[in-house]
């Protein structure tokens, strides 16, 4: 396998070739704030890793948010990356957050709204806060030309998803935006099989890697198999590689499970789940109120071990973003 260095150098030309430097008219037009790091990355080819900021705002309480999300960043900048946060502030969507302005994000918690692709122009036009969800990272980080997003996990179909018709917005972003993510699956309190099949009809291509079998979030198993397999970074780089210059014009997911000594009882998981999903129903709890209620459920039936699994896999998946940014690309 080739030295960092060789890959970086690769995957520099390959961004220079896809993303011709200030290219990107909306970017002139100032409609999208980018950090100056960011931007230099953006326009030198260097690797840049799209981070969402939801799990600042709703994930954690601070400070544990603000101590998390600079840990990320700087996971990301260790493997030869540039991370880029992105969220709305004061009206303006931002890829890349300075120090303060993530600070500023984590002490207003959930005072920030949680903004998925539906959300971005409500939020704008009332010049509000906004933490971006998947489907709004994606769509911002494609705007600027960023090819690779990491996140914990992503949105999916609901449990009786066929009746209420709740489905994540995530799914039907992957379906139209050319964005690699890397995740650590499904959460199980969604139904992922219903998850995967939507994803099929959306056209994403969905791998695992080093498994056969999709993961669910807190732990490595689902029981879903997957129709593809990538083992090495180099598998990752032709997969995102062939999806971008075929112009599919959908994203690739790639599911990174969680390693097997850091993986909260299945079983346990499982039963936590089924508890808060039918105090979930007593209460009426539905919607965007839904997946943060039974995330906080689970977490405390399990006495913390759902959340300090969250933690670990943002960590662990920003690490994989070298299955992304530095990946080592084909050879021309």
């Amino acid at each position: 396998m080739e030295s960092s260095s060789s890959a970086l150098s690769r995957l520099s030309n390959l961004q220079r070739h896809l993303q011709p430097p200030h290219s990107n008219s909306k970017i002139r037009q100032g409609l999208v704030k980018l950090s100056p790091e960011v931007a230099e990355a953006l326009s030198t080819g260097h690797p840049v890793v799209a981070l969402e900021s939801t799990i600042i705002s709703h994930g954690m309480p601070y400070p544990k948010n603000l101590e998390t999300a600079k840990e990320v960043e700087a996971i990301v900048r260790e493997n030869g990356a540039v991370p880029a946060t992105v969220a709305i502030l004061d009206g303006v969507p931002c890829v890349g957050l300075s120090m303060g302005e993530l600070e500023r994000l984590a002490t207003l918690g959930t005072k920030a709204q949680k903004t998925a692709r539906r959300d971005i122009a409500h939020v704008v036009a009332n010049r509000g806060n906004g933490a971006t969800t998947v489907s709004a990272t994606m769509f911002f980080a494609s705007m600027v030309g960023i090819h690779v997003f990491v996140t914990g996990g992503i949105g999916g179909v609901h449990r009786h998803g066929e009746q209420t018709m709740d489905i994540s917005s995530d799914l039907t972003e992957l379906g139209r935006t050319p964005v690699a993510v890397i995740s650590a699956g499904v959460k199980s309190i969604l139904d992922i099989p219903r998850t995967l099949e939507y994803l099929e009809t959306q056209g994403v291509c969905v791998a695992a890697y080093n498994t056969n079998e999709f993961p669910a979030f807190f732990t490595e198993r689902s029981g879903c198999k997957v129709h593809c397999r990538v083992d090495t970074p180099d598998d990752c780089a032709r997969l995102i590689d062939a999806n971008l210059k075929l112009k599919l014009g959908t994203g690739t997911l790639i599911a990174v499970p969680i390693p097997k000594e850091h993986s909260a009882s299945g079983g346990l998981i499982e039963s936590a789940i089924q508890i808060a999903l039918r105090e979930a129903r007593d209460k009426n709890i539905t919607g965007n109120a839904e997946t943060p209620f039974l995330l906080a459920k689970v977490n405390e039936l399990t006495g913390g071990a759902s959340l300090a699994s969250s933690i670990l896999l943002l960590v662990l998946n920003t690490w994989y973003s070298n299955l992304g940014s530095f990946i080592l690309w084909p050879r021309n």
